[in-house]
């Protein structure tokens, strides 16, 4: 278990991303996927009230509803940590006072939950001053629906500012940050962000750690190309300077330990400052299987330096 900056959320070294669930993994295959991560000690899962909003014939929530219907049938709620998010869904997509209200109430009732663990600011809402949007947050800490808050898609001085805005006003304060961050995609993070979130003790909780499956070495020079936008995305990685470097060390490391790629990935992400636990999603029992070695899976310093060079 690793601990979530200066709280009290114990959490498993592997956060499960609820993305899928609603979208490429229906109720069935999604409670399957559950009960599988918690069988192997899984107690922290990630949601947002916007997924998924973006499949035709869904309105946004379908995730936070399967999620909540496991919690109630399988009696899992006071042991299991749920963080979810505001400000991205459908007619509910920005940081004012009154959207995160109403939101978070939402969010509470598809969930069948009386209070949410981590409630993450979506995204950043120049349009809302930070002070509002913090006020809200904090009135949601007060009235014991919210234990802690969080940020996703902050850049540097945005988060550095929220912060001052927190400490200078007594408001409850951001305690971690959800970046895109893996392997391959590192320069949105590192540097003034993660210096940031290193030198304020601001937990990470990276989203996309295996860059969309590329990480996983699903797609490789010769292999099948697929016709999904993920797939696609993914498979750019290969034409990147350090693509295919970074899987061969990959296969290597991976070799080493009797492991799969997307736990060394994950394990790599793992041991970066500051992160407390990478996301990652799984449609099935079986993908997710690959994933959860990474909850006991210690990298040499020198397998990290190997990796770290090999994707720079």
């Amino acid at each position: 278990m690793t601990k979530i900056a200066d709280t009290e959320l114990d959490v498993f070294p592997l956060c499960l991303g609820g993305n899928v669930f609603g979208w490429t993994a229906d109720e069935d295959a999604s409670f399957a996927v559950l009960d599988a991560y918690a069988e192997a000690g899984g107690d922290f899962i990630d949601t947002a009230d916007a997924y998924s909003a973006w499949v035709p014939g869904n309105s946004g929530g379908e995730s936070e509803r399967i999620i909540g219907r496991w919690l109630t049938r399988r009696g899992r709620r006071d042991d299991i940590v749920i963080a979810t998010k505001v400000g991205a869904a459908p007619e509910l997509d920005d940081l004012r006072a009154g959207t995160i209200r109403t939101a978070a109430d939402a969010s509470l009732g598809r969930l069948g939950v009386d209070h949410i663990d981590l409630y993450y600011a979506h995204r950043d809402d120049p349009n809302t001053p930070l002070e509002e949007t913090l006020e809200a947050f904090d009135g949601l800490v007060r009235d014991g629906k919210v234990r802690y808050i969080a940020a996703s898609n902050y850049s540097a001085p945005r988060l550095a500012e929220a912060l001052k805005i927190s400490e200078s006003e007594g408001l409850a304060r951001f305690v971690a940050l959800q970046p895109k961050y893996n392997l391959v995609d590192r320069d949105a993070f590192e540097g003034d962000l993660a210096d940031l979130c290193e030198r304020e003790n601001i937990g990470v909780l990276p989203y996309y750690g295996l860059a969309r499956g590329f990480l996983t070495g699903k797609y490789r020079p010769g292999g099948p190309d697929g016709d999904s936008p993920r797939a696609q995305r993914a498979r750019e990685h290969l034409n990147e300077a350090g693509g295919l470097t970074t899987l061969r060390v990959l296969d290597e490391v991976a070799a080493a330990h009797d492991t799969t790629l997307a736990a060394v990935a994950l394990a790599w992400l793992a041991a970066r400052p500051s992160v407390v636990a990478p996301i990652a999603s799984a449609r099935t029992p079986g993908q997710l299987a690959d994933l959860l070695p990474v909850a006991g899976l210690s990298l040499t310093a020198e397998e990290l330096d190997r990796l770290t060079e090999a994707a720079a």
